[in-house]
């Protein structure tokens, strides 16, 4: 039984650094152009060269996204991408398009091919075409259940990795092909501008009576008929494992370095936990579940992987659970445990803060004398990107995070 990689998002070198902190095996992003997520700030090819070296140094893999559906007159453009990309040392690039992977393979032959769930594989027929087209990796559709994926995995050579999404969002269409966004904004969700108008709220219109809004179910704020929640696999790592899974993908390259963070920590515990002790009857230590809560997400269930949740895949509205917020970001500490944070939200003297390390545990503490970079007393840290100076028991260590709780969150079993 081989242990199952962890794979991280990141918009950005900020996320990629904090994915790697926290226990990523490998980190999935983007350049500026080519991928599916454009509202993420992404990487300039100078970023991209910095960002795959830094993570190489320090043993984790990076694949680049390029899974949009170009047109004709993108393609000089994407030869000059790919070459620089292989130069990079970039470990595999995430394609979709047959044109794209037409071009990688004459362009940049060496270079693993992923292929990405904008393909929506979900038959073991098309898993091996892929497999004959060169891939290494495929990206099964989320709409498998892990019965599915298991009989995907047996037909197939062994040496073919299999990916799948295991947290994040959720969309409203096959595998991210949707043309929503198209339609009600011109944002094409197929080179990663999606506006997301699935989260929007709607209600029905009768053609001869314009301006009357009528609501389709009783709510008379309209209903978010489109509007999904978010995948949660942490109690099921063995079925997971089980079922052939290789890699585990985390959603949420538009999300902060907190989620980033979090999620991965979490991911990343609960597998090792699990190798630990591989027992059939094995649980997930409850401090693991409970992190999860405390990063901002929709309703948690289990995606398609049991078959249809009797729950629903319904979300009934646009917020997120967000009991907890980021409070700081680390700057400094010496060793006498003196650290300096980045205020991101703010807080005061007397309230209880959480530090989260990478591969420590949490740490809870009562806010006293802080300070500013005069060494100032404060009573309360207010201004956005200020220095806060606070003082620790020990080394506090790189890329550590401070949060507050603002209302109790236990998580929701999936």
């Amino acid at each position: 039984m081989n242990k199952p990689e962890v794979l991280a998002p990141a918009g950005d070198m900020e996320r990629l650094k904090y994915a790697i902190a926290y226990g990523a095996d490998a980190v999935y992003l983007a350049g500026k152009h080519f991928g599916m997520r454009a509202a993420s700030g992404n990487f300039s090819d100078e970023e991209l060269r910095d960002g795959i070296a830094y993570a190489h140094e320090r043993g984790v893999k990076i694949y680049v996204t390029v899974n949009i559906s170009p047109r004709s007159p993108e393609f000089p453009e994407l030869e000059e991408y790919l070459k620089k990309l292989y130069l990079y040392h970039a470990d595999a690039i995430i394609v979709s398009d047959l044109g794209v992977i037409r071009v990688a393979k004459r362009i940049v032959p060496n270079m693993p091919l992923h292929i990405s769930t904008q393909a929506s594989i979900l038959n073991y027929e098309a898993a091996q075409f892929w497999v004959d087209m060169g891939a290494e990796r495929i990206v099964l559709a989320r709409e498998l259940t892990l019965k599915e994926i298991k009989t995907i995995r047996d037909h197939i050579p062994p040496e073919v990795e299999i990916e799948c999404f295991v947290h994040g969002a959720m969309c409203i269409s096959y595998s991210g092909r949707c043309l929503i966004s198209n339609y009600t904004t011109g944002r094409d969700a197929n080179h990663g501008a999606c506006a997301q108008s699935c989260r929007w709220k709607y209600a029905l219109m009768e053609e001869k009576r314009p301006g009357q809004y009528f609501p389709v179910d009783e709510d008379e704020r309209g209903t978010y008929l489109y509007n999904s929640k978010d995948m949660c696999m942490i109690d099921h790592i063995p079925e997971l494992i089980e079922a052939g899974v290789t890699s585990f993908k985390i959603e949420g390259r538009a999300k902060t370095a907190y989620y980033t963070a979090g999620i991965t920590a979490s991911y990343r515990r609960a597998i090792d936990a699990y190798f630990e002790n591989p027992t059939p009857d094995f649980k997930v230590p409850e401090d693991i579940r409970e992190e999860i809560g405390k990063i901002s997400h929709r309703e948690y269930f289990t995606g398609f992987y049991f078959g249809r949740d009797p729950k629903g895949q319904y979300y009934p509205d646009v917020m997120y659970i967000r009991d907890w917020e980021i409070s700081g970001l680390f700057d400094s500490c010496d060793e006498d445990g003196n650290a300096v944070f980045v205020l991101k939200n703010r807080f005061f003297s007397g309230d209880t803060l959480e530090l989260m390390q990478p591969g420590k545990p949490v740490y809870s503490f009562k806010v006293e004398n802080m300070t500013n970079d005069d060494g100032e007393v404060l009573d309360a840290a207010r201004s956005a990107m200020m220095r806060i100076h606070l003082k620790f028991p020990f080394q506090v260590s790189e890329f550590s995070i401070l949060r507050k709780e603002k209302a109790a969150n236990p998580i929701k079993k999936a």
